[in-house]
């Protein structure tokens, strides 16, 4: 599944978004959330937390837009040719 990539960060210590798992995305998430609201960031700092949260948050989307696709896939199988070429029954 591709994942969005993420604007490079300052600080370094931090997984690549690109390969993170929908788990770590959300923790990430939450946490730069909780430096936001702390408020003890200058703006910079803030828009900077706000656009690494909003890469965060595509990809938890994308991680569940396609658990939701697997899902829809596995609950709708696609006919055999069997009954395919079934006549109709009345």
């Amino acid at each position: 599944m591709p994942m969005a990539r993420a604007k490079a960060s300052g600080s370094g210590d931090e997984a690549s978004p690109e390969v993170l798992g929908y788990e770590e995305a959300r923790a990430a998430l939450a946490e730069t959330v909780a430096a936001l609201e702390s408020g003890d960031t200058t703006l910079e700092e803030a828009l900077a937390l706000w656009e690494r949260g909003e890469d965060y948050a595509r990809i938890c989307e994308q991680w569940l837009a396609g658990a939701q696709e697997r899902l829809t896939q596995e609950a709708s199988p696609e006919p055999t040719s069997a009954q395919e070429s079934a006549p109709p029954s009345d």
